[in-house]
């Protein structure tokens, strides 16, 4: 979880620590003489606000770095992130199920767990639950509730970034409003006795798309996933910020409307989602009485060669590739990740199909078309860095180190 190139602030005179701390992270400048020459402030000033970022054990000292002069002399000492001074907590809400864990500050998973929660239980005791496993895998990673920084939770519902609510979920029953952050802030609170921490909350295939790109696309400047699981949704990341519209309800492409009469969860007709969705390929497979309920049911099914169940997920790619030709010719993207239930051989098959098809040859010809490299853990390591981007920005950072009286 680097930070972004060229997301520094501040530059000259105005250049503070928080700053600093964004050049070191992004690896532009990793020495002390680095840092006077990127922002053109005295040795003795980078020295004053490196000791701030020290005194808080955010930054550490690393091996010499080359010697910079001719003349020789001793190597310079790089600078570092420290990411062992704090932990973050993420969490990935599905209707059906959940993840949780415990993640560095630069994005590797400590400790992991999984389980049946159904979103429909509503946020209170959702929302509680979720604090009950935070820390017991606390407990499990070894890491006391003090370090922790932030939690980070993705939801399946388009979310305003601002306020941290789900705006008109539709398949959220009961989350329409409702203050995510202060709850899990709070249950956080109850089950380990440590104060409150942030909490940000964004929509999972925003938070999948963020992780995905920043860990195994990071050079790609235009990215779009979609995720295919009981709903379907896209996230869209340009220029390595994510784009949410101006209420967080940008790529919710499962409510497109594609000529059917099929009734969607939303309760309009006609959805993406309605037909070719995980849940709607259940519904059309328990109609031919093969079990299933769910998205997860449709993908142990493809996933043991189920024949029925290959040909629906096929059929269901050729009507998202349709939709998402309209989607790659207007955001042109690098890369188009496949990713949640149906991610697999059949449905990426029938995308191809259509969007190869609908789309017009420029606007594929630099596409790599990709399922997901993280899988179930994609939501948690965007999770995780949205909060470490989010506190060590350069004007939080400031922030920080005042309260904390450095």
């Amino acid at each position: 979880m680097t930070g972004q190139p060229g997301r520094t602030g501040r530059s000259g005179a105005q250049a503070g620590a928080g700053d600093l701390l964004a050049l070191v992270r992004a690896g532009r400048a990793t020495t002390r003489g680095a840092l006077q020459q990127a922002t053109g402030l005295s040795r003795a000033t980078v020295g004053q606000r490196l000791d701030r970022l020290f005194r808080a054990g955010w930054l550490r000292e690393g091996a010499g770095g080359p010697v910079d002069s001719p003349l020789g002399g001793r190597p310079s000492i790089t600078l570092e992130f420290d990411d062992a001074h704090a932990v973050v907590l993420a969490a990935d809400l599905d209707t059906r199920h959940a993840r949780a864990a415990v993640l560095s500050l630069t994005g590797e998973i400590l400790a992991e767990h999984g389980g049946p929660l159904l979103v429909e239980d509503g946020p209170d005791a959702v929302l509680g639950e979720l604090g009950r496993w935070f820390a017991e895998l606390l407990e499990k990673a070894g890491r006391r509730a003090g370090e922790v920084c932030g939690v980070g939770l993705a939801v399946p519902g388009p979310v305003d970034s601002d306020s941290g609510r789900v705006v008109q979920p539709p398949i959220m029953p009961g989350w329409d409003g409702y203050d995510i952050r202060g709850r899990l802030a709070g249950a956080f609170t109850d089950h380990t006795g440590a104060p409150p921490v942030p909490v940000l909350v964004d929509n999972d295939a925003n938070l999948m798309a963020y992780g995905e790109q920043r860990t195994g696309h990071p050079d790609c400047s235009a990215f779009v996933l979609v995720k295919v699981s009981t709903g379907i949704g896209a996230g869209v990341v340009v220029g390595g910020t994510i784009f949410r519209g101006v209420d967080g309800g940008a790529g919710d492409i499962g409510h497109i409307r594609v000529g059917t009469e099929a009734l969607c969860r939303c309760g309009a007709y006609g959805c993406l989602a309605a037909v070719a969705s995980g849940g709607a390929v259940a519904r059309k497979l328990a109609e031919t009485g093969i079990p299933a309920a769910s998205g997860s049911d449709v993908r142990d099914l493809l996933a043991a060669g189920h024949p029925t169940a290959a040909a629906l997920a096929r059929e269901a790619g050729r009507q998202v590739g349709d939709v998402l030709a309209t989607v790659v010719t207007l955001l042109n993207p690098g890369v188009l990740m496949i990713a949640g239930d149906l991610a697999g051989t059949p449905f990426l098959t029938g995308v191809r199909e259509l969007l190869y098809q609908r789309a017009l040859p420029r606007s594929t010809a630099g596409l790599d078309v990709v399922t997901s490299r993280l899988g179930e853990r994609a939501g948690l390591v965007g999770a995780g860095a949205l909060v470490v981007e989010h506190l060590y920005a350069p004007e939080r950072v400031e922030e920080r180190l005042a309260a904390l009286g450095v």
